[in-house]
């Protein structure tokens, strides 16, 4: 064996080492802990996958939708055809993808646990899964920027989903996440429950971005856990505008179809 080969094996070998013990340690957990499903904890052959009744019961979303807002149409429509709700009241924010349809089932439990349970360990599958729905607006994008929490309410869950998610994205896609293009500067109340106007209103002058050099002339995808009237896609966007940007897309995980 020459010299080089067997520099080559010598630095290889920790790395196969290290991927067999890594495969050794997923297969005793599994033999201790057998694999759940993500949404209902059904047994499931692998890890990070849903069983089969839950795969089922996900809406996901694939074409024919709008183009611009990212909701199915139950008919194919052509290339590019928008819905009247995007004609009508066109968003701030150039372009929306989204995984799923909000609603009960699978996709409202997985947001659910990821938000309110700490179930970190969700971002990576949903981010996969967000990676494959916004490949279309990801590989345009420049930078992702997940949608901030206010430093209040970011003090008290921990952590920001948004950008748990954009993370994971991130690593899939190869293009880069920065937490701070966009800051949340006033502190709302939770938009749960409020009508569409009540939403717009409440998130008026929410964001801004603190750095416009960062942002100027950037293609930004937005990331977020879900969609709703898009109010608060709609003022990070305008935000994220006003400070130079080239456009804006948004990305989520779940969607409200209406």
């Amino acid at each position: 064996m020459s010299l080089a080969a067997e520099s080559l094996n010598s630095r290889s070998w920790p790395r196969r080492f290290g991927v067999w013990l890594a495969g050794a340690r997923r297969a005793a957990l599994d033999v201790i802990y057998p694999p759940t499903c993500l949404a209902c904890r059904a047994a499931v052959a692998e890890p990070g996958a849903l069983c089969g009744a839950c795969w089922g019961a996900m809406r996901f979303i694939e074409r024919p939708f709008c183009d611009r807002l990212g909701t199915p149409f139950e008919h194919e429509m052509g290339e590019g055809v928008l819905s009247q709700r995007a004609i009508d009241d066109p968003p701030v924010f150039q372009r929306a993808r989204a995984v799923a349809l909000f609603e009960d089932g699978p996709a409202r439990r997985l947001v659910h646990r990821l938000k309110y349970s700490d179930r970190l360990e969700l971002a990576r599958p949903m981010g996969r899964w967000m990676a494959r729905a916004g490949a279309d607006i990801l590989a345009e994008a420049d930078a992702l920027a997940p949608v901030p929490l206010h430093v209040t309410r970011l003090w008290r869950r921990q952590f920001n989903q948004a950008a748990a998610l954009a993370r994971e994205v991130s690593v899939r896609c190869g293009k880069p996440l920065e937490l701070d293009l966009i800051a949340r500067v006033k502190r709302t109340r939770s938009q749960v429950g409020l009508h569409r106007a009540a939403r717009a209103a409440n998130l008026q002058g929410a964001f801004r971005c603190p750095d416009e050099s960062r942002v100027r002339g950037r293609r930004i995808v937005l990331v977020d856990d879900v969609l709703t009237s898009g109010a608060t896609a709609n003022a990070a966007a305008h935000a994220l505008l006003r400070g130079g940007a080239r456009s804006v897309d948004v990305l989520v995980f779940a969607r409200v179809a209406r």
